[in-house]
């Protein structure tokens, strides 16, 4: 870290001094350019320059040299070089005063160039989201973006620069952004410079104040309300940041820009969508005048872990034997259903449910916004589209599943149930497409029967409620409860198994519960999963794929 001028005020001396606690290239460039310096200073007007002058006319110096002679310095390395050329030049003229060397040297061109050796931007942002700058540094880098981000786009070709990747546009913006701090004569050390980089980049090619965000591998959600109020849940918890938007018009820029990713739009003529992001993540936007306070912004983040029933049974989510019936129930081509309230983790265990799937399946997917993680090779993913400005070319679930029909699969699995699409799911179920599998939002498992009842029922067919009871019971064979408690964990509370009707009920029995049992000193709840030691219905499929005995011993 650059320890100010001062440490610089012997000149050459100690420049030497620095130079030897530096790498070889670092004193090369030093003992080659002391001589070069002062030439192009005196080139330039010599004494009678600015010291911020002075300190341009080096770095430009520096930023030649290294370039012709392919030397690579750090950021530190090179903004060193620079301040000790201009304190060994400063130090010979007579008729500066001390005090004058002693003051801080301006940055210099140079001196926040990208280094080939930089920590990759991923890591240094997820460390500037789990190490919050505090509220006078970020207030700082966010004054001195907003001065120099006008200054920055008016010298630089936006379509070039959006053929750049992210290192490439940085090193462009880290020539240009010393030369822009000595222009408006503000004042920002090494860190600072790179976090008015950064954040540049994030506004030029991410999504703002939200990438530190992004890059936190422990934030699950990100809920943006309005452009001053951001919160995230990390760990099942909620927490309001101190990251903020500029204003309104900063909140539906970035939502523009996630939308128009994947060729969808919101405006006031479609004041609602869903959406994600090149990673995966599941984004909701809406805005005024639906969203009173301003634009909202909901991400679920796409996990880069892959979550089996394994690791949930590790975790706690599940207990071991609970896991092994799961697993035999995806081997068995079980059409499953899978319930739980809104960020219970209902598709992160869809996803682990479906690596039970065989490798040589033909598997479709249907979504109104692609998240699921299917690692197998044949899948056919199908998003759903929304109307075009003229309220016309709209493709629905309902008839995504239809076309789905007609595409020979093997399994159907749709992300979320919550309409008309539910009968074609079940008939799907019934005719052949065993093993497929839907998450629908029901608190209770019997809740879950009832709600596809109801959407059925949306699917404008008329047919008596036990015609309708018989189809949920043919072609359902479990319902699967999963639930975020109050302590932020996400378990599976029921695994229940539809066994047949009864009258007009629809019959079901409990393989396994969880049941409630206390709180630990630590907050956690705690409580036990219960196997009820009934003979599962789907025994003779099991039997059938040559998983009977592991099924008996699980339960």
């Amino acid at each position: 870290m650059l320890q100010g001028a001062n440490h610089y005020a012997n000149g050459a001396g100690a420049a030497a001094t620095l130079a030897s606690d530096r790498s070889p290239e670092y004193g090369i460039a030093l003992q080659s350019l002391s001589a070069v310096v002062t030439g192009a200073v005196t080139a330039e007007g010599g004494d009678s320059l600015a010291r911020g002058e002075i300190a341009r006319v080096i770095g430009k110096v520096v930023s030649t040299y290294l370039n012709e002679q392919n030397v690579h310095l750090d950021l530190i390395e090179r903004r060193d070089l620079v301040a000790a050329l201009l304190a060994a030049y400063t130090a010979g003229a007579e008729e500066r005063k001390a005090t004058q060397i002693v003051a801080a040297p301006p940055p210099a061109p140079g001196m926040t160039m990208a280094p080939a050796r930089a920590e990759p931007l991923p890591v240094a942002a997820a460390q500037r989201a789990s190490e919050p700058a505090n509220s006078a540094t970020r207030a700082t880098i966010e004054a001195a973006r907003a001065r120099l981000q006008p200054l920055l786009m008016a010298r630089i070709d936006i379509s070039e620069a959006a053929k750049l990747n992210r290192m490439e546009l940085e090193a462009q913006i880290g020539e240009l952004i010393p030369e822009l701090l000595i222009e408006t004569r503000l004042q920002l050390n090494a860190a600072e410079q790179r976090s008015v980089i950064e954040t540049l980049l994030d506004e030029m090619l991410g999504l703002g104040p939200l990438e530190p965000l992004l890059a936190d591998e422990g934030v699950t959600d990100i809920m943006v309300n309005g452009p001053k109020q951001i919160y995230i849940e990390k760990r099942g918890k909620l927490t309001l940041t101190d990251i903020q938007f500029r204003d309104n018009a900063h909140v539906m820029n970035v939502a523009t820009r996630i939308v128009s990713r994947i060729g969808r739009r919101v405006d006031e003529t479609q004041p609602l969508v869903d959406a994600r992001l090149l990673d995966g993540s599941r984004v909701n936007i809406i805005i005024p005048p639906l969203a009173i306070d301003g634009p909202s912004i909901s991400i679920r983040k796409f996990s880069k872990k892959s979550i089996t029933l394994d690791i949930m049974g590790r975790q706690g989510n599940i207990s071991p034997q609970m896991a092994g019936v799961l697993k035999i129930a995806g081997r068995c081509r079980l059409n499953i259903i899978i319930s739980g309230g809104t960020g219970s983790g209902k598709t992160t265990l869809l996803n682990a449910l479906s690596q039970m799937i065989d490798p040589g399946e033909r598997v479709v997917t249907i979504e109104d916004a692609a998240e699921l993680q299917l690692q197998q090779p044949h899948v056919v993913r199908l998003e759903t589209r929304p109307p075009n400005i003229e309220g016309k070319g709209e493709i629905s679930m309902r008839e995504l599943v239809k076309n789905a029909l007609r595409m020979r699969p093997d399994r159907i699995i749709l992300g979320e149930c919550r309409g008309g699409e539910a009968m074609d799911m079940l008939q799907a179920m019934n005719t052949g497409h065993e093993g497929s599998m839907s998450t629908i939002h029901a608190n209770r498992p019997r809740e879950a029967l009832t709600r596809l009842e109801n959407m059925i029922g949306m699917a404008a067919v008329n047919l008596p409620s036990r015609a309708v009871r018989q189809q949920i019971a043919s072609a359902v064979n479990m319902i699967v409860q999963v639930q975020r408690m109050r302590d932020g964990i996400r378990r599976v509370t029921h695994v229940v198994e539809i066994v047949g009707m009864e009258g007009d009920v629809i019959t079901t029995q409990d393989l396994f519960t969880f049941e409630f049992t206390g709180e630990g000193p630590d907050g956690k709840l705690q409580g036990v999963y219960r196997a009820s030691g009934l003979r599962p219905a789907f025994l003779p499929k099991a039997e059938y794929f040559g998983l009977g005995k592991a099924l008996l011993e699980a339960v």
